[in-house]
Order: structure tokens, then sequence, then C-alpha cells
């Protein structure tokens, strides 16, 4: 059984080690920017959607947690942003470790989260994968999840370069 609790500032960094280096491969490949490029943007990016860690307001990180092993084990991260007025939820970061992946522990998780909204009175959840992640795009589908539209993008060519503090 999987559940969910708060990340605890102790696991922040943890969590970092592993969020900022996978999004900036996901800005690399789905904008065309260079790694050093990507990894400044992530780290931007991450600095100001959640100034205050674990602690950011309208923001909730969460540790997923397989309570069938002992000890209980951390199984994977789900961060999301809440909005109560429409009674949905935005979810910024799903992700289930490498060692526990393949396991339906992705489908157990995104269920608990479902029922965990669902008991503070939320209808909707939302999100965005990236195009080329074909495993979250399945353990997406087979959860109930549809796709609403396509983002595009458009690089525009800059003369100067990227001189923004990392």
């Amino acid at each position: 059984m999987i559940s969910l609790r708060p990340m605890r500032e102790s696991e922040y960094s943890a969590y970092l080690a592993y969020f900022i280096p996978e999004y900036a491969a996901e800005i690399s490949s789905n904008y065309g920017l260079s790694d050093l490029h990507s990894l400044a943007q992530a780290k931007r990016e991450i600095a100001a959607d959640l100034p205050e860690g674990v602690n950011t307001n309208r923001q909730v990180l969460l540790c997923l947690i397989d309570q069938s092993e002992r000890p209980e084990m951390l199984i994977g991260y789900l961060w999301y942003k809440p909005d109560p007025a429409m009674r949905s939820a935005f979810i910024s970061d799903f992700h289930i470790l490498a060692a526990h992946q393949g396991k339906g522990l992705g489908k157990q998780a995104l269920e608990a989260f479902e029922s965990h909204l669902k008991g503070k009175g939320f209808e909707q959840i939302k999100l965005r994968v990236a195009e080329d992640n074909a495993r979250a795009r399945h353990v997406y589908e087979v959860t109930g999840f549809r796709v609403t539209g396509v983002n595009m993008s458009k690089a525009i060519a800059s003369t100067e370069p990227d001189t923004r503090p990392v």
C-alpha cells in the first residue's frame, strides 16, 4: 500500500539532487538548450517556484511511501499546486525512484493521491507530461488521464549570451 506524507526539510536536498538534473535534461531535450543553459534554467525555475523549499506557500511536496515494506520505504516524490477555488490540483512533478519502477507503484501512488484529494473536496487533477516520456504517458493514461491540449514552443535566437546568474 502506498501512502503520501509531507516531505521533510531534511529530505528536500535529496529531492533537488534528483529533480534538477532530470528537469534540466527535459529542458535540453524539449527546448534544444545546451546542458549548461538547461541546468541553469532548471535551477532558476526551482528557486522561483519553491523559494521556501518544503515550506513554500501554495505548493505541496510529498514523499511516496511503500507501507508494505518494513521499514516503510521511500519510493518517490509528488509535487503539486492545489487550487481550492477551482477544486483542482496541478502536478508539477511525479517521480517513482528507478529501483521501484515497473512494479505498478506509480499507478498505486496516483490512486492514493486521487483519494487524498477527493477527501479534501478536489474534483480534478491536471498535469503536463513531456511528449517523449512514453513511460509517464502510459501510467497517466491507464489511470484515467486524457490529453487536453498540446504545448508548443519556438526558440527565438538570441545574439547576446545568457548572463543571468545561476
